[in-house]
């Protein structure tokens, strides 16, 4: 029997599953390109583009000033790339940087006015294109798309981080 004739006699269920529609690779590089294509026009005008957004998204989330290179580890920046980004920041008044009074060697970076200003105003953009990427969905599967992704988010990240803890 050729190897082809014994692909046609497995069971249909089994080919299905190989179908590319159903491969979590080709789902996940499918949306992340589709959404780096609609949101980029959103965070285009932010000084550090997507990584300026989610800074700030980082710092008006939270209940207290994270340290620079606590910062960069929550987004998963660079420590340089951060100083950098933070310097951008800055420049155009989104946000401070202060010294630590636990560690006055650390910096502690807050948002400012200007920044939540700012923010708003890209989250109402990025909003209605993250609509036009989800338009096939109600808002129940949105809720929980969003939901379960966050969580395999927090397991990449842990998975990324975890490694350099362990070195320390």
């Amino acid at each position: 029997m050729s190897a082809s004739a014994s692909e046609n006699n497995k069971p249909r269920a089994e080919t299905e599953s190989l179908a590319l529609d159903t491969d979590l690779g080709w789902a996940i590089r499918m949306v992340s390109a589709a959404f780096r294509r609609v949101a980029t026009d959103s965070v285009a005008d932010l000084p550090g583009g997507a990584r300026g957004y989610l800074v700030l998204v980082a710092l008006a989330g939270g209940s207290e000033p994270p340290s620079q290179l606590a910062l960069a580890k929550e987004v998963s920046l660079d420590r340089t790339v951060m100083t950098y980004l933070l310097d951008d920041l800055e420049a155009h008044d989104l946000v401070t940087r202060k010294p630590d009074p636990r560690d006055r060697r650390a910096r502690q970076v807050l948002i400012t006015d200007t920044g939540r200003a700012r923010l708003a105003q890209v989250r109402e953009s990025l909003g209605a294109a993250e609509a036009r990427l989800l338009t096939d969905l109600n808002p129940t599967d949105t809720e929980q798309l969003r939901t379960l992704l966050a969580r395999v988010a927090q397991t990449a990240q842990r998975e990324v981080v975890a490694p350099d803890e362990a070195e320390c």
